[in-house]
């Protein structure tokens, strides 16, 4: 199990329930007890047994646990009631949805804010301007999109121009974006931080009035929290392929960390474990944000933004997503 600023990370198989006022870790013969109050996320990469009375301890206690299946693959969130609601908010979140005109403004955003992280990612090399290129034109393309459908295939033409890219950058065969189940090891790596980053975009959900369920740039359906899918896009391009990048060029990540067959690709343990350290360890940097004159912790870009998003949806102004500026 590895712990990091209020989030357990469990890596072994083995049994959670509420002891009295605290949580038990049952690991084999190894029992840890874990103060409640030292706890606002879990997420688990290996089979855990537990019963609806640890989910209702962790429903009064407003903590999240998050599943992951046995290669690392997202497989869903607990996520207790609202802590803080809102009617007037959901009333508004749900008009921008059902007006065609409001909802569209804030897909392209979305998809804006995107493309301009993305870019950052590559404009800092010459032999990379024809991508740049060719993405500054899908920007301008994008102001012309009248549907989400036409806004969505501008995203999807951007990051596979992106892509284009990234066997260059990292030195490792990537060919084209495989989801279920990445087919190799770029991909494999690709949708665990996608993952990570939708998990950590949901968390900060959670501390908001904003309902998760009420999306505008991907379809609200059930059993999913397509907002937390919304906002997630602005951030992938910093929190996730910055720190893949890093991750090979500094060999901190090899072959060896994947479990390779024919028909997938998957990070074992040893590699889990190394990205979820590092991830955290992102999260927790600061940077000297350039509006509030003041150090910032990256995980907190996400509230920030989400507080952007509230005022825009109840007319205040107009939303700014987080844009990369270093």
């Amino acid at each position: 199990m590895v712990y990091v600023s209020r989030t357990y990370y469990i890596f072994s198989s083995g049994q959670l329930r509420r002891k009295d006022n605290t949580l038990a870790l049952e690991l084999d013969e190894e029992r840890r007890m874990i103060p409640i109050e030292d706890v606002d996320h879990i997420y688990c990469f290996a089979p855990l047994d537990f019963n609806s009375r640890l989910l209702e301890f962790l429903s009064q206690k407003q903590v999240c646990l998050h599943l992951f299946g046995y290669y690392g693959q997202y497989s869903g969130s607990f996520v207790p009631r609202e802590a803080q609601l809102s009617g007037f908010l959901v009333v508004k979140q749900v008009e921008h949805y059902l007006d065609e005109d409001k909802r569209l403004e804030l897909a392209q955003i979305f998809v804006q804010g995107a493309i301009h992280n993305i870019r950052r990612n590559l404009e800092k090399r010459e032999e990379y301007q024809g991508t740049c290129n060719r993405l500054d034109n899908l920007r301008k393309t994008l102001k012309d999109a009248t549907t989400i459908e036409e806004v969505m295939s501008v995203e999807a033409h951007a990051r596979k121009a992106y892509y284009t890219e990234w066997s260059d950058i990292t030195g490792w065969e990537f060919d084209k974006r495989s989801k279920r189940p990445p087919l190799n090891a770029l991909n494999a790596l690709i949708s665990f931080g996608n993952a990570m980053t939708y998990s950590s975009v949901l968390k900060e959900i959670h501390r908001t009035a904003l309902n998760p369920t009420i999306s505008y740039l991907h379809e609200p359906s059930e059993r999913r929290y397509s907002l937390a899918l919304d906002i997630a896009e602005i951030f992938k391009p910093v929190f996730v392929d910055r720190l893949i990048f890093r991750l090979i060029n500094l060999n901190k990540l090899k072959q060896q960390h994947f479990d390779v067959n024919v028909n997938y690709t998957y990070l074992t343990e040893p590699g889990r474990k190394i990205f979820v350290s590092e991830f955290e360890e992102q999260m927790e940097k600061t940077i000297l944000h350039r509006n509030l004159k003041r150090n910032v912790r990256y995980k907190n870009l996400i509230r920030l933004d989400l507080y952007k998003l509230i005022k825009h949806i109840l007319g205040e102004t107009t939303y700014n997503p987080m844009k990369v500026w270093w």
